[in-house]
């Protein structure tokens, strides 16, 4: 298995690109290795490789930055909701503190849900009964909590598992587009492994010329 320079990915092209370009350009070098099969037709095979890598590479960091998009909109819409309901729960705490069957029938007797899935079962179950209970939400209106912003709370819950379905849509799409990059890499690196060991045995007497192809001879 070829072993990938000790480089950035976008280093790593760039090699490739030079000792390529070079290859087929720099006379000297091209006449040697096409003299050892390495020529115009096979380097247009490692060029064709390369931009098939270049194209998975780009593809992978759009994907990436469209996940990193995703996460902040459901980071910020959570954030957005986690404020509201918060505070609408302990001011729901006070007002039923003696009425226990509703304070139930809301979801809010207990401590807060740590975990995401079971915090956005109680958000929804308090915001459902409260926007359909007009004497709950008249209760609930003694300290500022307006039908609306009950209704608005609840939109935000859509507007959260919306963002949340497709920040794991973008996940998904990120960690398939990383496997094929990760796949043309692997070709092409080993395309460029036996390209240089070619090269080193062809341009063993010019060190000079194997640096233009990105090697450094000590």
């Amino acid at each position: 298995m070829a072993t990938r320079p000790k480089n950035s990915e976008a280093d790593t092209l760039e090699l490739y690109r030079v000792a390529l370009e070079n290859a087929e350009t720099q006379s000297e070098i091209a006449t040697v290795m096409a003299e050892l099969g390495y020529d115009s037709a096979k380097i247009t095979e490692g060029k064709t490789l390369l931009t098939e890598t270049r194209s998975a590479y780009d593809f992978n960091k759009t994907e990436d930055d469209e996940s990193s998009a995703a996460s902040a909109a459901f980071s910020d819409k959570k954030a957005e909701l986690e404020k509201v309901f918060k505070l609408q729960r302990k001011k729901a705490k006070v007002i039923f503190r003696n009425d226990s069957l509703t304070a139930d029938k809301l979801a809010i007797s207990g401590e807060m849900p740590r975990t995401y899935i079971k915090w956005l079962e109680a958000a929804k179950k308090f915001y459902s009964v409260a926007t359909t209970d007009t004497a709950i939400q008249t209760k609930l209106a003694r300290l500022a909590i307006t039908a609306d912003s009950l209704t608005a709370a609840n939109t935000l819950i859509t507007e959260l598992e919306a963002a949340r379905a497709e920040y794991l849509k973008e996940v998904g799409e990120s960690q398939d587009a990383t496997k094929a990059k990760d796949a043309a890499f692997a070709k092409m690196d080993d395309w460029m492994s036996e390209f240089y060991a070619v090269a080193r045995i062809g341009l063993e007497d010019n060190p000079q010329l194997l640096e233009a192809l990105g090697k450094v001879v000590r």
